[in-house]
């Protein structure tokens, strides 16, 4: 894939994940094994051909239209079925089994792709007062939902897709920052802060094709939080177009100047504007790399040797911890199938461990250093005593092995939903103290569900993302499909989030609110809390025409899901 701004950009498979040419069947041996151990009956319906995908009508008034096309200029403004298709869904499971199920899609009416921030502030204007909804459009990664708009009632849909914002405006060594347009993609980010010696440090699994906008849309948070934080905390700046005017947000790194409304925008998911411009934190490129694999007695003690590195250090850069279930099928086939905007993938941390033969028991755990090499020689040899005084071993090749294949984790589940497996990601957070509960609840509700309805399924977990307080569950299942998978899918979820909210978690760590988890989210924040968001968004979008229905149900609007097919 290209990474630098001004190459030809691969488009992600309109019905799948990434480059469609690292697209691969299951090997026959695998998929054989896996009809046996899901109890798998039949294979998954095969995507149709992109032109024979009947979408709903356009309802976009050509007046309107014209309009925007003069904003962007008319190359930029597109109707066709293919630009409508591209746009229509982001990569959850849910936006995959619709665009393969054959019914009557729902689909934004016109693609608009502005080149400035003067642009954008145009194009909201314009459709806030002709009440049309807005899609702010990046990557396409969402996996919540995010691109699933509750839009009826709406005089039309239009997608507002970022990715001619694509520039490094700025560059202040002195204070380690980095003006930076949120169109630009992660490699394309890397390549030009890399040019000039510096990184962000963010990784996470969408990173090849999410854009910077959508990272920070999301609170997203890359395979390397444990050194360098999440995507959010690298924001000190932003400017924000939205249907009333801009707000320029970030004076200095902290401030007591009334609340930080940087934090407003951060995980709005585009219902309260559109970020046009992010300044942030950069560090210098790392001189020294190393990535470890260590198999650790059980994930209760794994997860104790975490929290104590996490609390005391010497903290890693990348730290990761498998369960049994997921170390036993990782170590045979690597089963990281996450994505999404946001994130630090899917399961398998184990990763390129496969060859080096089973573990025999235990849980992996992958270990990563980055910066100068004394500093990582030091860490690592601080962590290793730490991990052999423990029961720990390594397990040769384990840590390269993941470091090296962890962005090819998704495609597996678009095979493995051509097979008839059922496969997606779900994930969540909260203090350490919690996390035995947490970890026990959301699990057993999972499979409690999946068994209930006949299709027992295989639940996998691992620990990606940690602080001195508290961590990250991330949970891959995995199991047949119904003969209404979506609808299997959303039981299993919302059973998972009614064990999530009852255990003490948080509704998710960072793939975002979207559709997905909007009628849950209320009892996480409280009804007052839902209100002070309303009043925002009235503040910033009195016509409520960004993003309407995610995060926030709209107010007096269509029934949730009715928009999605049409």
């Amino acid at each position: 894939m290209a990474t630098r701004p001004g190459e030809p950009r691969t488009e992600m498979s309109w019905s799948g994940w990434g480059d469609p040419a690292l697209a691969a069947p299951l090997p026959q041996a695998l998929e054989t094994v896996l009809r046996e151990a899901l109890q798998i009956g039949r294979r998954g319906a095969a995507a149709p051909a992109l032109d024979a995908l009947e979408l709903a009508p356009l309802r976009l008034p050509e007046a309107m239209a014209a309009e925007l096309q003069g904003i962007v200029g008319p190359d930029h403004a597109r109707g066709d079925h293919e630009a409508r298709v591209r746009h229509a869904r982001g990569k959850s499971t849910i936006d995959l089994l619709e665009l393969r199920g054959g019914g009557r899609l729902s689909a934004p009416d016109l693609v608009v792709s502005p080149a400035t921030h003067d642009e954008v502030q145009a194009v909201l204007e314009r459709c806030s007062a002709r009440r049309v909804a807005v899609i702010p459009f990046g990557g396409g990664t969402s996996v919540v939902g995010g691109l699933r708009p509750d839009a009826a009632g709406f005089a039309g849909t239009v997608a507002l897709d970022v990715r001619r914002l694509d520039a490094l405006v700025a560059l202040d060594e002195v204070s380690r920052l980095a003006v930076l347009e949120p169109g630009l993609r992660g490699p394309e980010a890397e390549a030009l802060l890399g040019a000039r010696g510096y990184t962000l440090g963010h990784f996470p699994q969408s990173w090849e094709y999410a854009s910077l906008g959508g990272f920070a849309a999301a609170r997203s948070s890359g395979q390397s939080s444990a050194g360098y934080g999440r995507f959010d905390d690298r924001v000190l700046a932003l400017r924000l177009a939205t249907p009333v005017g801009t707000l320029q947000l970030g004076r200095a790194p902290k401030s007591a100047a009334g609340p930080d409304l940087r934090q407003l925008v951060l995980g709005s998911e585009g219902t309260l504007g559109v970020i046009t411009s992010l300044t942030l934190a950069i560090d210098p490129a790392p001189e020294h790399r190393v990535y470890e694999g260590w198999k650790l007695p059980s994930f209760a003690e794994g997860t104790a040797l975490v929290r104590r590195l996490a609390q005391d250090g010497p903290r890693p850069t990348v730290l990761r911890l498998s369960d049994e279930a997921e170390t036993a099928m990782g170590l045979a086939r690597p089963l990281d199938i996450g994505g999404g905007s946001d994130g630090s993938g899917g399961s398998g941390a184990s990763r390129g461990a496969g060859g080096s033969g089973g573990t025999g028991g235990g849980c992996l755990a992958v270990v990563g250093w980055e910066g100068a090499y004394e500093d990582v020689e030091q860490r690592r040899r601080a962590t290793a005593e730490l991990l052999l005084g423990a029961g720990g071993e390594p397990v040769p090749g384990a840590g390269d092995g993941w470091a090296t294949g962890r962005y090819r984790g998704p495609y597996l589940r678009d095979a493995l939903l051509d097979a008839g497996a059922l496969v997606e990601t779900l994930e969540t957070v909260t203090f350490w103290s919690a996390l035995p509960g947490l970890y026990a609840a959301v699990a057993g509700a999972l499979r409690d569900t999946l068994v209930g309805l006949g299709t027992p399924p295989a639940v996998l977990c691992h620990i990606s993302h940690v602080y001195p307080a508290g961590a990250s569950l991330y949970f891959t299942v995995a199991c047949a499909m119904a003969e209404d998978p979506i609808a299997q899918w959303q039981a299993a979820k919302a059973a998972a989030g009614e064990a999530i909210l009852g255990a003490g978690g948080s509704l998710s760590h960072h793939h975002g609110v979207g559709a997905d988890h909007r009628d849950l989210y209320p009892r996480e924040v409280g009804e007052l809390g839902i209100a002070a968001l309303r009043a925002v968004k009235r503040a910033l979008d009195p016509a409520g025409v960004l993003n309407p229905g995610i995060l926030l149900a709209r107010e007096g609007g269509a029934a949730a899901g009715e928009a999605d097919r049409e």
